[in-house]
């Protein structure tokens, strides 16, 4: 006889009476978006995007019968942070990236500041003025889904 404390199906798991993600399912979920968001993958944005959503899409509605939410906003976070990432390396030179930051309304002593910066692109991503000019809200404009809209939607429609 198997506990429920051990019991795994179709990628859920059971903790009493709550329906949680089997921790394996999730690494292959963070691994997947690892894929889609990795720096070095040579795609168009407008393809990255259209690959994240049918992903994000697809993962939020089979796992959305979980009523497990904690981890969901650091997920989209983390996404989000991935992105900014990506847009990074995209402006290798320092003039891009200074001119790219100017254009999307940093000031231009903190754009040459972090244009001119020698830290790694995911560790400029977290930095105020790049979530600034990469907000949230551009981001999705540009087509990026949220992983917690896709939640709340299938909790609360």
């Amino acid at each position: 006889m198997v506990s429920s404390k051990q019991l795994s199906f179709l990628g859920f798991a059971f903790k009493g009476k709550k329906i949680v993600w089997n921790p394996k399912s999730f690494a292959n979920f963070k691994h997947r978006i690892r894929e889609l968001t990795g720096r070095s993958w040579g795609v168009s944005w407008a393809y990255r995007y259209e690959k994240l959503r049918q992903y994000i899409q697809g993962w939020g509605n089979y796992f959305g019968l979980s009523e497990y939410y904690r981890p969901i906003p650091l997920l989209d976070q983390w996404i989000r942070r991935r992105i900014r990432m990506c847009y990074l390396k995209q402006w290798r030179r320092i003039r891009t990236r200074i001119r790219n930051l100017m254009r999307l309304g940093v000031s231009k002593s903190v754009a040459i500041s972090l244009g001119m910066s020698s830290k790694g692109y995911y560790r400029l991503a977290k930095t105020k003025a790049v979530q600034l000019a990469l907000n949230n809200k551009w981001l999705k404009s540009q087509g990026l889904v949220s992983l917690e809209e896709q939640w709340v939607k299938f909790h609360y429609s």
